[in-house]
């Protein structure tokens, strides 16, 4: 059955409140046992919306709903936020345990975040602020063809769900707009998403699997993201910072990623624990970014960054809590105008990211760009036009791999061992030098 949300009472004027008249149709499926909330075209403002198990909100094209900016109508829920469990704003739509459910249509949900922002910047956040949408403990998830807009925070937060598909979504959240990810499977199993256009003030993709401070450590595994195209964030597809509970089996290809401030980006410290694992990237194209590749074991942004075992370079015990990168696959990727440096590999002194490769990749750096960092780490200093820096890796293979424009080494290694080149071609060099420099390292090989 198909559900007309004005038959309840809504108004699509963008005045009246229609919260209400929403939660009824979905009262209304629920009570025969499934179906459609429908909302036609037309503005319709309202307070934060609940799925039901075999439902869906359908938005016709040229339908929009608009969240109230009134921090009354977001009472208090159970939810995570940056991978701990704890009390935050509702979501401007929600679900809990709830199965199949799905958002779909051409039709617009707009967070109308700004409020929210500007109590973020004034630090007056009581609880952390809504998600646009944030599926909690729920099965067979679908959004497709929607758009998404003013975001309050993430935009799309899957957290410890299974089968989730999201397909042909757009997002767009203001470049300055603080914490608006936009799509953050957190601690789910078996995710899809395909097809979608991301143009946000964060992240744009971001695999999470909580913190140390997280009870439960649960995984982030059986990922497949394809055919996207990723705009301005602060990453195109990022995995961490939070991944205490391991983020596996990953793959994401066909994508295209302009002006993202980095590439693929593995973030991580001591103290999460956790690792990081099986990871294939494929057929990427990247333009204008400041950094490529990322693989940092000492980022040191947000609680307990600042602390020395997370910044010490010198080896320290191996326990549960120290975090793993291992088996790294990059291939047939395209990266033009980078602008810091062509990569970074930053393992732990007591744990290398290892087992990784690269095979078929073009990199040409521009010094058009202004001086930046290339990840975050404590003694990580701005640079530009620089080449890949390796620290704390082994077992690396670099095949058919191609750096234009570089600024001194095309590679500085520094405690590696096991690396192997093979192809690897340096063109229009700034100046000559020692393609690549060598610390502490064993067993370099350079063929071909």
């Amino acid at each position: 059955m198909i559900y007309n949300i004005t038959d309840f009472g809504a108004v699509g004027d963008g005045k009246t409140k229609c919260t209400q008249a929403i939660a009824d149709a979905f009262a209304k499926c629920k009570e025969q046992g499934g179906g459609t909330v429908y909302v036609p075209a037309g503005k319709y403002l309202t307070g934060p919306v609940y799925l039901e198990s075999n439902t869906v909100l359908n938005l016709e094209a040229g339908a929009e709903l608009y969240f109230s900016d009134d921090i009354n109508d977001y009472k208090p829920v159970v939810s995570r936020w940056e991978g701990v469990k704890r009390e935050c704003y509702e979501s401007c739509i929600n679900a809990y345990n709830k199965t199949n459910i799905a958002i779909t249509g051409r039709g617009t949900i707009n967070g109308n975040g700004k409020m929210w922002w500007d109590l973020f910047f004034a630090g007056k956040n009581k609880y952390p602020r809504p998600k646009l949408i944030a599926p909690y403990e729920c099965e067979h998830v679908l959004i497709d063809g929607v758009f998404l807009t003013n975001s309050p925070s993430w935009t799309i937060n899957t957290i410890l769900c299974s089968n989730v598909t999201i397909n042909a979504v757009s997002i767009k959240n203001p470049s300055d707009s603080p914490n608006t990810d936009g799509i953050d499977p957190e601690s789910c199993k078996n995710i899809h998403i395909s097809n979608c256009h991301i143009d946000v003030g964060d992240d744009c993709i971001a695999i999470k699997a909580g913190t140390e401070d997280t009870a439960d450590r649960v995984p982030c595994e059986n990922i497949t993201i394809t055919n996207c195209t990723m705009l301005h964030g602060h990453g195109g597809v990022v995995l961490g910072s939070e991944m205490s509970g391991d983020v596996k089996y990953v793959t994401i290809s066909n994508c295209v990623f302009e002006g993202t401030e980095r590439g693929i980006r593995l973030k991580s410290r001591r103290g999460r624990g956790g690792v990081i694992e099986d990871i294939r990237v494929n057929n990427i194209i990247m333009n204008k970014v400041h950094c490529p590749f990322i693989a940092n074991l000492y980022y040191n942004c947000g609680p307990k960054g600042e602390e020395e075992y997370v910044w010490d370079k010198n080896p320290r015990p191996i326990t549960k809590d120290t975090p793993a990168y291992r088996r790294l696959n990059f291939s047939n990727i395209t990266c033009k105008e980078a602008s810091a440096s062509a990569g970074f590999f930053y393992g732990l002194a007591e744990l290398y990211v290892e087992d990784c490769s690269f095979e078929d990749i073009f990199i040409s750096m521009t010094g058009d760009g202004i001086a930046d960092f290339p990840a975050m780490a404590k003694d990580i200093e701005p640079c530009k036009q620089k080449g890949f820096f390796l620290s704390n890796v082994k077992n690396l293979r670099f095949s058919n791999f191609t750096i234009k424009n570089v600024d001194g080494p095309a590679f500085e290694i520094v405690n590696a061992e096991n690396i192997v080149f093979s192809n690897l071609r340096i063109e229009d060099p700034v100046y000559d030098c020692e393609p690549i420099t060598q610390v502490n390292t064993k067993n370099i090989k350079i063929l071909g």
